[in-house]
């Protein structure tokens, strides 16, 4: 009528999880209770003769229960007195190791408890039970089973452990807490303790006399302090687990399953992320200023570092993955990819004069300054960022196939369909995170391949099985495509806006993004080696100004830390050149191939606070605070919104996600009606 139970204490057998950096190595966080099993044999003899000498000395004859002791202890309890011991090895797994057994003191309890371990002694072995019980019990120090108990009091594995700490483990069990990190009267009793074991192993054959009289008390290492998230550890636990529960895992699988979680973060390159952006920002930058930083590797879709901000200005989120802002010009490449993959070429002309009428926008797109480049070449557009040869351009190949490229390299679809129709779409009114626009861009490093971006490397169980991810790997554009695109962009850095993100040792493809106003400013770059995109924004959606360094444009500041990152990053990898252009590249009448080792700064080049002048705000950006809502909007006779009052995207409220910073936006135009693909 008492069965041995068929399920066990979650507590009993759960192992905690521990979370590494990408070298596997270096610990980053610990998730749920401190339990590494071991199997019997990986404990030394003399380990176990301490813990049966000073639990249980007739373990291997009894059959799982003592009488006397048990006897004992239910006399104590019938007379009125607290329930003593006298619990074998045997019980005491029992009562922490099976479902359905509570820990009241009562007679019944106790009696189910004896019957059941002596029929687990029937139906399992001696070293079945040792195990588990050495697996089981606590030790102290937030220790449970011998092994984590082991790294904890001597901070070795238990297979190292020596006689002497073998006994004071064994001597900690029955008074865990008071034995943990003993001082003054509870060190004489850990003593005094400890020596009762070594008497108890000399007694019961486990030692020598002479072995037993040669012991010293163990020196204790100091008791680890608890493991504390610090700096950028809180947001990468937090992108880990949500990787890991989109990828099937559960809370409680992390917390108790005992998983070895290999992340893709560098720790070196995770702290010159830090060091970039901390020491290039100046001492008086405001506190609503938010910086993000992304770097992807273009290979293998690995996010290896990031900075998401301090997490004293916002706990629960950061500025790489959680934060969206309007992309700016850094979108322009979407759409000069697109344009590059449908048959276009780095020779097609398109219309850079200042204003640009296009029949689906309510109001007309003029350049900065409102200054006109005549019909110019890819080239030239985006070495000088033209607004209205992007939208000229955007509406040549259609915006459709440019959301589609910008999807295939990693753009959520959903934040770029409600803007897809916009004519000045492919001036990047659509918001993104750091991580999303570093990913989209290493699709152009990777040859057109866009590889997921992802945070987790593998994760093995506790039984040893191992689980490798696999992300997915998409072709946005063609190799060509893609390597047109990225000389473009390295025209950008070498001659355009993007020049204070030059690197005096290696090629650099990369473009600059400011929106209207400065509300969000970018630099947005890579190597063959490294894609690193940096944002800066603020959380009230203000213009963003630095004082001495004025207003904000992408190749200022956001530039300069790319720049910083890149240099630690890179030093020491080789020099990796990008693919050679199509020949259009080379032919173009308005550009000239320029002598590299003649048009790169010199390895102590820094430009002046203000360097990027021509690189001001682009028009047809607005932005609302988070959590603003939106002002009546006007309707206009035909019903189309009015250009000041542009359709605004919906926000959850403050409570939902506190501190979020992401942007809203609307686009210059309103065009409701997608507009033909023009002859080329």
């Amino acid at each position: 009528m008492t069965p041995i139970p068929d399920t066990t204490q979650k507590q009993a057998t759960a192992q905690g999880s521990v979370i590494y950096y990408r070298d596997g190595k270096s610990v980053l966080a610990r998730q749920g209770i401190d339990r590494r099993k071991v199997d019997l044999a990986q404990v030394p003899e003399h380990v176990r003769d301490a813990v049966i000498a000073a639990e249980n000395r007739s373990f291997y004859q009894d059959g799982g229960v003592s009488i006397k002791g048990t006897a004992r202890a239910v006399w104590s309890t019938l007379s009125g007195q607290q329930l003593q011991g006298g619990s074998t090895i045997t019980q005491q797994l029992v009562r922490n190791y099976y479902s359905g057994l509570s820990q009241e003191r009562s007679v019944v309890r106790k009696f189910k408890e004896i019957l059941i371990a002596m029929k687990v002694d029937q139906s399992r072995s001696k070293d079945w039970v040792l195990e588990q019980y050495l697996n089981t019990i606590y030790f102290g120090r937030g220790a449970n089973g011998v092994q984590s108990a082991a790294r904890a009091y001597f901070g070795k594995d238990v297979e190292k452990l020596a006689v002497s700490e073998g006994a004071y483990l064994a001597s900690v069990i029955q008074q865990p807490s008071r034995f943990a990190a003993p001082k003054g009267t509870d060190l004489a009793a850990a003593r005094e303790r400890w020596q009762s074991v070594i008497n108890a192993m000399g007694a019961t054959g486990g030692l020598t006399p002479q072995q037993a009289a040669a012991e010293r008390f163990p020196e204790l290492v100091e008791p680890k302090k608890p493991f504390e998230l610090k700096g950028q550890a809180q947001y990468m636990l937090e992108q880990v687990t949500a990787e890991l529960n989109r990828r099937g895992y559960t809370d409680e699988d992390i917390n108790s399953g005992g998983l070895k979680i290999v992340t893709t973060f560098d720790k070196k390159l995770m702290q010159a992320a830090q060091r970039a952006v901390e020491e290039t920002l100046p001492d008086g930058t405001p506190q609503k200023v938010r910086t993000g930083l992304a770097a992807v590797d273009p290979a293998s879709g690995e996010v290896v570092a990031f900075y998401g901000g301090k997490p004293s200005q916002s706990k629960y989120y950061d500025s790489a993955f959680s934060a969206k802002v309007m992309a700016g010009s850094t979108f322009k490449p979407y759409t000069l990819a697109a344009a590059l993959n449908d048959g276009f070429d780095l020779s097609t002309r398109v219309d850079g004069n200042s204003p640009l009428r296009v029949a689906s926008a309510s109001q007309s797109i003029p350049n900065d300054g409102d200054r006109s480049y005549g019909q110019i070449d890819l080239i030239s557009a985006t070495q000088n960022s033209v607004n209205t040869a992007f939208v000229d351009l955007g509406q040549k190949v259609g915006l459709d196939k440019v959301a589609r490229i910008a999807e295939a390299a990693g753009l959520p679809a959903e934040q770029l369909d409600q803007h897809k129709s916009a004519a000045a779409f492919p001036l990047g009114v659509a918001s993104v995170s750091a991580v999303q626009n570093a990913s989209g861009f290493s699709t152009f490093a990777n040859k057109g391949v866009h590889v997921e971006a992802h945070v987790v490397r593998s994760v093995t169980d506790a039984e040893g099985r191992k689980e490798v991810v696999k992300p997915t790997e998409t072709k946005a554009v063609s190799e060509q495509a893609a390597a047109d695109t990225t000389y473009a962009m390295q025209q950008a850095v070498k001659y355009g806006t993007g020049t204070a993100a030059r690197l005096y040792d290696r090629p650099v493809a990369g473009k600059t993004g400011t929106t209207d106003d400065s509300k969000s400013v970018w630099f947005n770059g890579f190597t063959p080696q490294l894609a690193v995109a940096v944002d800066m924004f603020r959380d009230d959606n203000a213009t963003v100004t630095i004082p001495g360094y004025g207003t904000q444009f992408g190749g200022q500041l956001p530039a300069q830390i790319w720049r910083a990152f890149m240099t630690e990053a890179m030093s020491g990898k080789p020099v990796e050149e990008f693919p050679e252009p199509s020949e259009y590249g080379w032919g173009s009448d308005s550009y000239t191939q320029p002598d590299r080792d003649g048009d790169l700064p010199g390895q102590d080049y820094s430009p002046p606070p203000n360097q990027d002048d021509w690189n001001q705000p682009e028009p047809g950006f607005t932005q609302q605070p988070f959590g603003d809502q939106p002002e009546q909007q006007q309707q206009s006779p035909d019903g189309d919104q009015t250009p000041d009052e542009q359709p605004q995207e919906s926000a959850p409220s403050a409570t939902e996600v506190p501190e979020q910073p992401s942007v809203q936006e609307s686009s210059v135009d309103d065009g409701r009606n997608r507009p033909q693909q023009a002859n080329r």
